[in-house]
């Protein structure tokens, strides 16, 4: 069964050995990430199916990252110290992979370490789950609609799971938000950013679905691939959704949003 669901940003700054001194500039995002720590704890987690944009992608395939363990570190990123470690749900992957994969092109992968989109989530979030098991996935490079539609078949197959599972879709926002944001400055930025939220609080998923391509695209988000196969899996739930917060002080969107089942 599906017991919580959320979106969020996966910045390595997020992380208080890395981020250090700029670490005040997210501080809301920081605030919102503890925020929802305490709300995933008490829905009572057994699993955590966590969506990255900076898994391995197959451009006409999802992939399930199917290991006996996973772990994590930032030293990528200068942090030598971080470390954690994450134990599989292989029945349920397989479950997924036999029977989601008869619709879909579904991958089978293996990786024992996860990329900074899953290890910056779960950072916060696993703080006191420290026997949690996780599952991997990683978007495609198929049209949006295809991976809505992947989150609806994934939705299908989770409901008869005896396991109480959560849903993390990580990915970030416009990348081009400041005149000094990673990939240059755009308007359209802002203007995707602002729009999406709007559509997200009225719960319009059409008109997330449909959102003009070229403002997308003059974006530069990673996350809006991830948004929408939760947005599958959830979309026959009744929901809440809350902001907890929305900034973008480094010119890349940082959005924690949790959808409250009911």
């Amino acid at each position: 069964m599906i017991v919580f669901s959320a979106i969020c940003p996966h910045p390595p700054i997020l992380i208080p050995t890395i981020g250090k001194d700029n670490i005040d500039k997210i501080k809301n995002t920081v605030k919102a990430m503890k925020d929802l720590e305490v709300e995933l704890y008490a829905s009572k987690p057994e699993v955590i199916l966590v969506i990255s944009p900076h898994g391995e992608i197959i451009p006409d395939a999802f992939c399930l990252n199917l290991n006996s363990k996973y772990t994590a570190d930032f030293e990528d990123f200068g942090d030598f110290t971080t470390k954690m470690e994450f134990k599989s749900s292989p029945l349920l992957v397989l479950q997924l992979k036999e029977r989601v994969g008869n619709n879909f092109s579904l991958t089978l992968t293996s990786s024992d370490r996860l990329d900074h989109g899953a290890a910056v989530p779960l950072y916060y979030l696993t703080k006191h789950l420290k026997n949690i098991e996780i599952i991997p996935i990683s978007y495609s490079l198929l049209d949006y609609e295809k991976h809505f539609q992947f989150g609806q078949l994934l939705k299908k197959e989770l409901v008869k799971s005896q396991k109480r599972v959560a849903v993390i879709a990580s990915g970030d926002m416009s990348h081009v938000l400041t005149k000094d944001a990673p990939a240059g400055y755009s308007p359209k930025g802002a203007e995707f950013d602002s729009k999406f939220v709007a559509l997200l609080k009225r719960n319009d998923l059409r008109g997330i679905l449909k959102m003009d391509q070229k403002l997308i695209d003059e974006a530069a988000e990673c996350g809006l691939r991830s948004f929408l196969i939760l947005l599958g899996i959830i979309e026959e739930y009744k929901y809440e959704v809350d902001v907890l917060s929305y900034e973008g002080p480094f010119g890349v969107g940082y959005l924690v949003a949790n959808f409250k089942l009911m």
